[in-house]
């Protein structure tokens, strides 16, 4: 399995609503973020200009709130591929405690003509 990513982050006052509950779409844009912050850290320039990701599924479970002023852990790792997709995993953390657990399954494009493209050896090797 390869290793896990590990970004920092801390919501904006405006992701809370009213009663201190983070929006749906600010978990989202965590999860996002993530694989967004991975990518960057992992594939070479080459990969990074000729390739993007566009996602197909999410599927958070949140299991206990995020509060203002939290400082939060996104650990992700990549599960498996198949032809074009490549299921991701990330769980949101404050310190040990895992606040929500999502999977996402991402649709690998080529940058230049937004057309899937299929997961090769280099690729594999790039999540390790």
């Amino acid at each position: 399995m390869p290793p896990p990513y590990t970004l920092r982050a801390s919501p904006a006052a405006a992701d809370f609503d009213q009663h201190g509950h983070l929006n749906n779409v600010a978990y989202v844009k965590l999860v996002q973020d993530a694989a967004a912050g991975h990518w960057r850290a992992v594939a070479p320039d080459d990969l990074r200009d000729t390739l993007t990701w566009y996602v197909r599924r999410h599927e958070i479970d949140y299991l206990k709130p995020v509060r203002p002023g939290d400082e939060l852990d996104l650990v992700t790792w990549v599960g498996s591929p198949t032809a074009a997709t490549w299921e991701r995993f990330v769980d949101i953390r404050r310190g040990a405690e895992t606040l929500a657990r999502a999977r996402t399954v991402w649709v690998l494009v080529n940058a230049d003509t937004g057309r899937p493209r299929r997961i090769d050896a280099r690729l594999r090797d790039v999540f390790g």
